[in-house]
């Protein structure tokens, strides 16, 4: 280091660092922040398009909870304590390892996740979930619910 007697002042030949860290500091609390924004993605609105699904050779195997928390592998109807001994011992399951879940709208979320922690326990791999992306609920498409709907317009007037 050198030192001017005549000024009185000091040079000081080293970097000063401290602006550097501020700057570095700020930037790791914003990625800090941001990154957990990132991770949830984008919400995009979709478009809905009206067409025909495409239909493999072979139906999906669906597991079904109505509202009265009745469960069906197919058609059968299975209690909820034999539905992991039936999916486990069930050849489409242990051949494709995948099933779609079709639960009602009004069932309670713990329910629903019971029924999926046990499917896969069974051995399930890949569980879809069937939705309904127009807002109509399967009861609304059946014949016998439009006659009691249209029975019971007719007996309010």
């Amino acid at each position: 280091m050198s030192m001017n007697v005549q000024g009185g002042r000091k040079t000081i030949s080293e970097m000063n660092v401290i602006p550097l860290v501020d700057v570095v500091l700020v930037l790791l609390i914003m990625f800090m922040v941001a990154a957990p924004l990132i991770a949830q993605g984008v919400v995009v609105s979709l478009p809905q398009v009206r067409g025909e699904a495409i239909e493999d050779e072979e139906p999906k195997l669906i597991l079904a909870v109505d509202v009265d928390r009745r469960i069906y592998i197919g058609e059968t109807e299975v209690a909820l304590r034999e539905l992991e001994e039936k999916l486990r011992y069930n050849a489409r399951v242990q051949r494709e390892r995948e099933v779609y879940l079709h639960a009602h709208r009004d069932l309670p979320y713990g329910f629903v996740v019971e029924v999926m922690a046990i499917a896969r326990r069974a051995g399930v791999e890949a569980l879809g979930m069937i939705t309904d992306p127009l807002g109509r609920s399967p009861e609304q498409d059946s014949p016998s619910a439009r006659g009691e709907a249209e029975t019971g317009a007719d007996q309010g007037d």
